[in-house]
């Protein structure tokens, strides 16, 4: 009996240049910015990608004299960053992997996971838990993960559905039947887009939001010391943004 695929694999089979087009795609040189400056633009460090999907954030670093390892758990997405890799003549080490289940060890001496790289999209709290313990458990002992996710704040106040259409219009990846559940803190909707191959596809999402508490309280189990938390703005990452319920993600900043 075929397993079905969870929406999120559905989604990224066939998207990757689709992908590439999106508007909260666009932001990566300046997020790079604030990335060096993060790691005091130290080239001998080893940095985890997680989530790395086509590669834009691998490729920006890798330019810019970084060792980089690239993860993600669609072969479709891996694909497209081999080639735009290939195209520049960059070495890359991309693999095709499950965030859940890391395969390094204190390898590390930072980790980036941007734009929802695999956190939150799980399904279960639990399973969204094991890829923040899977990320910790790659990075040495006085490593620095740097993430964004959705801001939990955001949705008591606005509607999530009128946000992403606005923000993805262009793209015809559109949202609809959007129900934010006060008791989960999850947004299930419906999501049209069409694929690479031009075939309009619906699926049914569901997206997990957090508040900075919950990250704060996670992130010290899994043994932070350092957790600080700000509004991501696109292309634009800075510790002076204030995390405010008008930002629909958060930048965390977490060190051992």
């Amino acid at each position: 009996m075929e397993i079905k695929k969870q929406w999120y694999e559905a989604m990224f089979e066939n998207f990757a240049q689709k992908y590439d087009q999106e508007e909260f795609t666009q932001g990566t040189v300046g997020e790079c910015d604030f990335l060096e400056k993060e790691l005091d633009f130290n080239k001998t460090l080893k940095i985890l990608d997680v989530g790395c999907g086509t590669g834009r954030h691998s490729i920006e670093l890798t330019k810019r004299g970084y060792d980089i390892t690239g993860i993600d758990l669609s072969a479709s997405q891996l694909k497209r960053a081999k080639e735009k890799a290939a195209l520049l003549d960059l070495q890359i080490n991309f693999i095709e992997a499950d965030a859940r289940e890391l395969p390094f060890l204190n390898e590390f001496d930072a980790a980036i996971m941007l734009c929802e790289g695999g956190f939150p999209l799980m399904e279960t709290d639990e399973m969204n838990f094991e890829i923040l313990k899977q990320v910790t458990k790659s990075l040495k002992n006085k490593g620095k993960f740097i993430f964004t996710t959705l801001n939990g704040l955001f949705p008591l106040y606005h509607s999530v559905e009128a946000f992403t259409n606005k923000e993805n219009g262009s793209t015809g990846t559109t949202y609809r039947s959007n129900t934010f559940d006060l008791m989960t803190f999850r947004d299930h909707s419906i999501t049209d887009f069409i694929d690479d191959d031009g075939n309009k596809k619906s699926i049914e999402s569901n997206e997990r939001y957090y508040v900075p508490s919950e990250i704060k309280w996670i992130l010290k189990s899994l043994g932070y010391t350092k957790i600080d938390i700000n509004g991501a703005h696109l292309g634009a990452f800075s510790r002076n943004d204030t995390l405010t319920t008008e930002d629909f993600e958060m930048l965390v900043i977490a060190e051992k």
